[in-house]
């Protein structure tokens, strides 16, 4: 018999079917053994009858959590006073006739059987190998895949070509020292803190670039928002008019990904709690120097003349901006120049100030982006000022000696998103496999302990001898 799905045993009420998946809970009442069956579709309930033959009650009475079964059994429907709403199969019940066990399961650390996990972020990444199985985890991603498979469908839908953008460098396109050195071979190389270079390169060939890469920042700092590995979601876009060209592709890339999200995660987002920021008709935009203003005028803390944006001052302007507005979002332009990468373009009319932007999204920063420097000779003037190595980028600024149009960009984070469409509390638990400064699948901390312990055992052993 053909594998059924889960999900569409709602629609063959009457008829015999075969379901395969994981033992989410077990609960037993008396003679009677009930299963709810998970698979890649959802959850379905069963039920071990005790006239069902002693074989199959004799299995059924070995299954508990994680168990990897088969089952053939009817669907009946419920009858009214026993569907439950909170299922998507909730008004139906598969009754088993036959049961085989394809792979059993250790006792669990924990208990993985309610809405939600009760158990703190280490020990949910500790144990991710199992955590990503539960429906909350399994929702975070749900809504993870759709806000990538989105900002790629929309892109490509306004004339976007999808390149792949290499992750080893020969030099650090954001400019500081928080990046991964490489040995390469009888080199220095480092691990890509962006693909804005190459993507600007591809650029130049294609008018109209995106790429999905992961990116990777050193940064010394554990906070709940930060990651030193992340899938960074980037676009170029060439023939420009103006920065606000590129403010407004962004614009609506983000409000096609929240539409794509309200429209086919509306169960994960129930289970999680999450509603949607809101994106009004035209998102507003404010200068830096206006932000700061607005701040003064309303909160009475002076942070004018800062070159950049503090997170309060983010939280505040968001609220700010959402009281006067309705808005969630907020564009930030016209950032120091120098205190930005050397291919941000300068404000022609204010060149200490240029043209770049970041969208932030309920006091956090969503997206940056902007116009970038595409005149040759002005590049190379930026490349002195910002004390560059022209060698170590003389495959972008060969692209560039050729002719390239006025052009722009923007990127973000697939991991922040995801956070701040849930409101979740700790960008991790955006990340299947989260790397920061002290943790590559397992605590580092955890390592160090050990490492330190099993030195001193072999110091006493040695004594000993």
């Amino acid at each position: 018999m053909n594998r059924t799905l889960i999900a569409d045993t709602v629609h063959q009420i009457g008829e015999t079917v075969c379901i395969k998946g994981w033992v989410h809970v077990r609960r037993d009442h008396g003679k009677l053994i009930f299963i709810d069956l998970r698979d890649r579709s959802g959850l379905v309930q069963v039920v071990f009858l005790p006239n069902v033959g002693q074989d199959v009650h004799e299995i059924a009475a070995q299954l508990r959590s994680e168990f990897v079964v088969q089952i053939e059994g009817s669907v009946n429907k419920r009858p009214e006073k026993l569907v439950n709403p909170a299922m998507a199969t909730g008004m139906v019940e598969i009754e088993a006739k036959a049961v085989k066990i394809l792979a059993k399961a250790n006792p669990l650390p924990f208990d993985m059987s309610g809405e939600t996990l009760n158990v703190e972020l280490p020990t949910l990444l500790d144990h991710r190998g199992l955590t990503l199985r539960h429906p909350r985890s399994q929702a975070i991603f749900k809504v993870q895949a759709v806000v990538i498979d989105a900002f790629r469908q929309y892109l490509q839908q306004q004339g976007f070509m999808e390149f792949q953008a290499p992750a080893i460098t020969p030099a650090v396109a954001e400019g500081g020292s928080e990046v991964f050195t490489v040995d390469y071979f009888d080199h220095t190389a480092y691990l890509t803190q962006s693909p804005q270079l190459y993507k600007q390169i591809v650029m130049s060939a294609f008018e109209r670039v995106f790429s999905v890469n992961k990116v990777f920042r050193a940064e010394p700092s554990v906070t709940t928002r930060h990651l030193t590995e992340i899938v960074s979601l980037d676009a170029e876009m060439g023939f420009i008019e103006s920065w606000t060209d590129v403010r407004d592709m962004a614009e609506e890339v983000v409000r096609f990904m929240l539409q794509r999200v309200g429209s086919e995660c509306a169960r994960e987002l129930a289970l999680l709690g999450a509603t949607l920021p809101t994106m009004i008709e035209k998102t507003p935009t404010m200068s830096l120097r206006e932000v700061q203003q607005k701040i003064f005028e309303v909160v009475g803390r002076d942070t004018r003349g800062e070159k950049d944006l503090s997170p309060q001052d983010e939280r505040e302007i968001c609220e700010i901006v959402n009281k006067e507005t309705g808005s969630d979002f907020v564009f930030v332009y016209g950032y120091p120049t120098r205190k930005k990468p050397f291919y941000v373009y300068p404000n022609p009319e204010d060149p200490q100030y240029n043209e770049g932007m970041d969208l932030l999204c309920r006091g956090v920063e969503w997206l940056s982006g902007g116009r970038r420097v595409n005149d040759f000779d002005q590049l190379m003037e930026h490349v002195k000022l910002w004390n560059m190595d022209p060698n170590k980028i003389s495959m972008f600024l060969e692209a560039f000696s050729y002719g390239v149009p006025p052009e722009g960009g923007f990127a973000f984070g697939a991991e922040r998103i995801t956070m701040q469409i849930l409101q979740l509390s700790n960008i991790r638990e955006a990340s299947m496999f989260p790397r920061d400064m002290e943790r590559i699948d397992k605590s580092l901390k955890i390592e160090l302990v050990e490492s330190v312990k099993v030195d001193t055992e072999a110091k006493l052993k040695l004594q000993e001898i």
